[in-house]
C-alpha cells in the first residue's frame, strides 16, 4: 500500500485529534457526522463502524456507497469482506477446541497429521527440511512460523523457512493455512462448518459465512482501490481460515461483543486468546520477510507483541489488542481496550478508509497508543 504525498499530508494533519480526552469522545449522530466528513476529505467510497462497550453494542453505522457507480448505499447489513479479521475468529474457534482437550497449543503438528507435512501436495517444497516438526498451533497463530506471508511473494514462489520456527515474528497467511490443514487432516474437522456452528451461529451472526451464500448477492459491497479503481465482490467458494469470511458490520458488532466477553470459552482460554505471545520488535509489519530481522525501540517501549488475536500492546489505559484486514480494495481494523471493555470495529470496502482509521479511533476510544507507525508506516513517512 502506497500513499501519495497529498494523502500523507492530509492524514498527518488529522493527528491532532488523537489526544481527545474521554469526556469529549464522540458518539451517535456527532460521530456519524465526523466520520462522513473524514470520508469526504479522503475520498473514501464506503465504510462501516461499530462500537461495543461493557458488553453492549452502543453504535452501528454504515456510510457512503457499496457501489458508487450505481449510487447504491452501504448499509449495516451489507455483505463486506472480513479479510484477515477472519483470523481472530478462527483463533477463537481454536480456543474452544483447546478447552475441550482436542487441541494443545504447544504440541507439534506432526502429532496431529496422519502423514508428514511435506507429503501433502501443497507442501512438497519442505521435503528434507525437518523444521516443519517444530511447528505448533501457538507458533502458527502467533506468526512465528518462519514462512513468508504467501509463498508467491518470494522470487521463486516456493515455500521455505526463512528462519527457524519460533525465532522471529513475520506475519504469515501460509502458517494459518498449515493450521487449517492440520485441523482438517489431523482432527477430521470441516473448518467452515466449525466456524459456522462454534462462532457465527453461537453469536447470532445470521449474515456471515466462510464461503459464498446465494442470499448474499442482493446486498454486496464492491471494492475500491487506493486510486478509486473498482473491484467487484467475488464469490469465495473455498474456505480459507486466513481470510475468506464474508460478513456485515452488524454481525461484526455481535462477534466482537461475544468474543470480548469470552462467551463459549473458559476464562483461562479467553485470557490466552488475547494475551501477548511473542514480542514484536520489527520496524514495520509488511513486507514480512524483508523486515523480520529489523528493530524499532517503539515496539519494546509499548510491549508490542503478537497475540492469538492479532497484536497487543500497553497503551495509556492499560492493555489493548487489535486485528486488521487488508487487500488492495479492503481495509478493516478492530481495536479493543481491556480496561474500558470497549471495542471499535471498522470495515472499509475502500482501502482509503485506512487513512482515517487512526482519527476515528481517537474520536471513539481517545488516545490508545495504537501502533500505526508499524501497521500503517506510510502515515508516518516510512516506506
Amino acid at each position: 500500500m502506497k500513499l501519495s504525498a497529498l494523502i500523507l499530508a492530509a492524514a498527518l494533519a488529522g493527528c491532532a485529534t488523537r489526544s481527545l480526552p474521554a469526556t469529549q469522545r464522540l458518539e451517535g449522530e456527532a460521530l456519524d457526522a465526523r466520520i462522513e466528513a473524514l470520508m469526504a476529505r479522503e475520498q473514501v467510497v464506503g465504510m462501516a463502524v461499530a462500537v461495543v462497550e461493557r458488553g453492549e453494542i452502543t453504535h452501528v453505522g454504515a456510510y457512503g456507497y457499496r457501489n458508487r457507480e450505481n449510487a447504491l448505499p452501504l448499509e449495516t447489513d451489507t455483505i463486506m469482506y472480513g479479510a484477515s479479521v477472519t483470523k481472530a475468529a478462527f483463533a477463537y474457534m481454536l480456543m474452544q477446541l483447546v478447552d475441550e482437550g482436542r487441541l494443545d497449543l504447544d504440541r507439534s503438528i506432526a502429532d496431529y497429521l496422519p502423514r508428514p507435512l511435506p507429503e501433502y501436495e501443497d507442501y512438497t517444497d519442505l521435503a528434507g527440511d525437518e523444521r516443519w516438526r517444530q511447528l505448533t498451533p501457538r507458533i502458527l497463530l502467533s506468526h512465528t512460523s518462519g514462512f513468508a506471508n504467501m509463498r508467491w511473494l518470494d522470487d521463486d514462489q516456493r515455500l521455505r523457512f526463512h528462519f527457524t520456527p519460533g525465532a522471529h515474528y513475520a506475519y504469515s497467511n501460509e502458517g494459518i493455512w498449515v493450521l487449517q490443514l492440520m485441523l482438517e487432516q489431523g482432527l477430521g474437522l470441516d473448518v467452515g462448518a466449525e466456524m459456522q456452528t462454534r462462532v457465527f451461529d453461537r453469536l447470532g451472526m445470521t449474515r456471515t459465512s466462510m464461503q459464498w451464500r446465494d442470499d448474499f448477492a442482493g446486498n454486496l459491497a464492491d471494492g475500491y482501490a487506493m486510486d478509486g479503481t473498482f473491484e467487484p465482490h467475488d464469490r469465495r467458494d473455498n474456505v480459507a481460515a486466513a481470510g475468506s469470511m464474508d460478513t456485515t458490520i452488524e454481525d461484526q458488532a455481535r462477534m466482537w461483543r461475544g468474543m470480548f466477553a469470552g462467551e463459549w470459552l473458559s476464562p483461562a482460554a479467553r485470557v490466552e486468546w488475547a494475551s501477548a505471545q511473542f514480542p514484536i520488535r520489527t520496524a514495520q509489519k509488511f513486507p514480512t520477510i524483508q523486515f523480520y530481522n529489523t528493530t524499532d525501540p517503539r515496539g519494546e517501549a509499548t510491549n508490542l507483541s503478537a497475540s492469538l488475536v492479532g497484536e497487543t500492546w500497553e497503551g495509556p489505559n492499560g492493555r489493548y489488542f487489535s486485528k486488521g484486514g487488508h487487500n488492495d480494495w479492503t481495509g478493516n481494523l478492530v481495536i479493543c481496550e481491556e480496561a474500558g471493555q470497549r471495542c471499535l470495529v471498522m470495515l472499509g470496502n475502500s482501502v482509503r478508509a485506512e487513512i482515517i482509521f487512526p482519527e476515528i479511533a481517537a474520536l471513539v476510544l481517545g488516545e490508545t497508543g495504537f501502533p500505526s507507525w508499524w501497521i500503517y508506516p506510510e502515515l508516518h513517512g516510512q516506506e
